[in-house]
């Protein structure tokens, strides 16, 4: 992010997206839009992050395509979070941990989307393969959508919530590193002022919400407070829509690299 910016871009292909590009709803069309996205963004932005289920989709040919996706846009530098937000138990989560964060997996990424919401402890195959692997996790903490909050804002018998759980799991993982742990948080942009939480895990905070959904650049400070120098705010929409001319999405990507400098460096 220091020498890219701070922006990951998502390669999310809806099906209203590759209409809009002018590209079928197939294999073809998948594979189209994922190669033009990584050729106009993966040398020059931080962060990529596809959504596994839109190639999932259309079955293993989608799933190649996911595989190219990912092992081109790390060759061009590009970190990866895998958004596949992924959450199970023992053999099952491990298994998962290893088709996404295993080193030589042909979906290998940088980091992976886990969903914590079978107990944090849940996650601890994903977390040890990623400590073995280099790589990390971005763990649902507090969510955009507005579903989120009846199980997120559920407060224990400990008067803590449970997103205020989540992340002080995080905060012990990453305990010590410098000079930041490879655990994130998943937190919405969108949320507001979010004083009431300890956002300082010591770890990357994931912010999508940034663009369609809604939030501006602008807002950032103001959500994250004094954290927001840790933040890794996420736009789809508001790029992919300048495709599927390369330079379009490139000057896209730009502009909201340095809103999102600017808006960070002025807080």
């Amino acid at each position: 992010m220091d020498e890219r910016g701070p922006l990951c871009v998502g390669i999310d292909p809806h099906a209203s997206l590759l209409t809009e590009w002018g590209l079928n709803d197939d294999v073809a069309g998948l594979e189209r839009f994922s190669r033009t996205v990584v050729e106009a963004m993966a040398e020059r932005v931080a962060v990529l992050k596809p959504q596994s289920a839109f190639f999932e989709r259309f079955g293993a040919r989608g799933v190649a395509v996911l595989e190219k996706s990912v092992q081109e846009a790390r060759a061009a530098g590009a970190l990866v979070v895998m958004d596949a937000k992924r959450g199970d138990i023992g053999s099952t989560m491990a298994a998962y941990a290893e088709s996404f964060l295993h080193k030589d997996a042909p979906l290998s990424s940088d980091a992976l989307t886990v969903s914590p919401y079978l107990g944090y402890g849940s996650l601890r195959p994903a977390v040890e393969l990623a400590r073995e692997n280099g790589a990390g996790l971005f763990v649902l903490a507090l969510t955009s959508n507005p579903e989120g909050g009846e199980v997120q804002h559920a407060v224990r018998t400990d008067g803590r919530n449970v997103a205020a759980t989540m992340l002080a799991h995080l905060a012990t993982e990453n305990a010590g590193e410098a000079p930041l742990g490879s655990f994130g948080a998943v937190v919405g942009a969108t949320l507001g002022d979010l004083s009431s939480y300890d956002l300082d895990i010591n770890g990357p905070l994931l912010a999508p919400g940034i663009g369609a959904q809604g939030a501006t650049p602008a807002d950032l400070p103001g959500v994250f407070g004094a954290a927001v120098r840790n933040v890794v705010p996420n736009v789809s929409r508001g790029v992919l829509r300048y495709g599927p001319d390369v330079v379009a999405l490139q000057e896209a990507a730009d502009r909201f690299a340095e809103e999102i400098r600017a808006a960070v460096t002025a807080a």
